[in-house]
C-alpha cells in the first residue's frame, strides 16, 4: 500500500524554515537525509541512513540488488514515510512541507509507468493538468520538454508503439513538466540497448546543468561519466561515498605504477624510492625495462620517479597510474555488509 501524507497549505505556511545545509564552500544542499531508517515489517530497508546532495550536483546512487536505492529514493520523494530520522528537500522538512517538496522533485520510476493507449501529447497534457499547469503553461512547459528530451518525432504516436528508448525518453519529459529542481530517477537506462543508452547518457549529462540530480544505476561505467560523486549503498547503509578516484583510495590503498624506460641503473633506483612496497620486473620490449610498482598511501610517486629519471639520465616511455575496475572497487565496498 502507498503510503500518502496530506498536508495543508496553512500547516506548511506554519513551518518553521530549517537552516541552509552547507555542504562544501559555496554549495548549499538540494537533498539532506538524516538518520533515516524504514522497515517493512521485520525488514530493515535503511537502516540510519544519512547523506546530502548540493544543489546542481549529479549524484550516483548504487548498490547490489535489495541493498535500500529504491526505497531511499521512495523516501525522498515522500512515496514512503520515514519510521525515523528526517529529510530536508531544498531546506524543508518533507514530512511536514509534504506538498512544497513534492513540487520541487520530478521522478521518474524504474518501471516508468505510461498509458500505452494516449498518444505521446495526450499523455503529456495529462501529466501537465495533474500538475495543475494553466492552459498556458502547459502549452509552454509541453513544447520546451519535447525539444529537451527529443521526442518530436514521436509526438503523435501511440505510447504502445514508441520503442524502449523513446518511452524512457517520455518518461523524462514528465519528470521534469512541471519544472522541478530536483530530479529523481532509478534505473533510467534500464532495458536499453548499447546503442540507447550513449544518447540516453548525453540526456542525463544535459539535464545536470540545470538540475539537481540523483539517479541509481547498474551501470557502473555510466555513473562513473555522468555523475559528479557517487554514494553506495549496501545492506541498507552507506558503506561510502565521494568521487570515483576518492573511492578507489578508500577501497584500495596499494596502488600500482607501470613504468617503461631505458636507461642504466632502472632496477636499483627505483627499488629505492620510499613508499614502494614491491618492485616486478617484466620482460624487456625492444630494450626497454618495464617495471610495476605496488605502493601504499596517499601521495602519489610518479613525480618522484620523474625527476629520477631526469637526474638520471633515463627516457621514460610509459609511466601511468593503474586504476582499478569499478566493478572491483564496487565488490569490495559491499561485499562485507553483503557477506555479513
Amino acid at each position: 500500500m502507498v503510503e500518502n501524507r496530506i498536508t495543508t497549505d496553512k500547516q506548511m505556511d506554519l513551518e518553521k524554515p530549517s537552516d541552509e545545509a552547507v555542504c562544501l564552500p559555496g554549495q548549499t544542499a538540494a537533498i539532506q537525509v538524516r538518520g533515516v531508517t524504514k522497515k517493512f515489517g521485520q525488514t530493515v530497508a535503511v537502516d540510519d541512513v544519512s547523506f546530502q546532495v548540493a544543489k546542481g550536483e549529479v549524484v550516483g546512487f548504487l548498490g547490489p540488488n535489495g541493498s535500500g536505492k529504491t526505497t531511499t529514493m521512495r523516501l525522498i520523494t515522500s512515496y514512503y514515510t520515514p519510521d525515523s530520522g528526517d529529510i530536508l528537500i531544498d531546506g524543508l522538512d518533507n514530512q511536514t512541507n509534504d506538498v512544497k517538496t513534492r513540487r520541487k522533485i520530478g521522478y521518474l520510476p524504474e518501471n516508468n509507468p505510461l498509458y500505452g493507449d494516449l498518444l505521446v501529447h495526450e499523455y503529456l497534457d495529462f501529466v501537465a493538468e495533474l500538475h495543475g499547469l494553466s492552459s498556458r503553461e502547459r502549452r509552454s512547459s509541453i513544447k520546451d520538454v519535447v525539444e529537451e528530451v527529443e521526442i518530436g518525432d514521436v509526438y503523435f504516436k501511440p505510447l504502445s508503439q514508441c520503442s524502449k528508448g523513446y518511452r524512457q525518453r517520455v518518461g523524462l519529459a514528465q519528470a521534469i513538466l512541471h519544472r522541478p529542481e530536483i530530479l529523481i530517477m532509478d534505473e533510467p537506462t534500464e532495458g536499453l540497448d548499447p546503442n540507447q543508452r550513449v544518447p540516453s547518457r548525453e540526456l542525463i549529462t544535459s539535464m545536470g546543468k540545470e538540475r539537481t540530480v540523483m539517479l541509481s544505476t547498474h551501470v557502473l561505467q555510466e555513473a562513473e561519466a555522468t555523475c559528479d560523486r557517487l554514494l553506495i549503498i549496501s545492506g541498507g547503509k552507506i558503506v561510502a561515498e565521494g568521487t570515483v578516484p576518492e573511492l578507489r583510495l578508500q577501497a584500495s590503498k596499494e596502488r600500482s605504477i607501470q613504468i617503461e624506460a631505458s636507461g642504466s641503473g632502472v632496477q636499483e633506483a627505483l627499488s629505492q624510492i620510499n613508499g614502494v612496497d614491491k618492485l616486478e620486473r617484466h620482460r624487456p620490449i625492444n630494450g626497454r625495462e618495464r617495471f610495476s610498482i605496488s605502493f601504499v598511501g596517499d601521495e602519489d610517486i610518479r613525480p618522484e620517479i620523474f625527476n629520477l629519471a631526469k637526474e638520471s639520465g633515463w627516457i621514460l616511455w610509459d609511466l601511468h597510474l593503474e586504476q582499478d575496475r569499478l566493478e572491483d572497487l564496487f565488490h569490495t565496498l559491499t561485499a562485507e555488509v553483503t557477506e555479513s
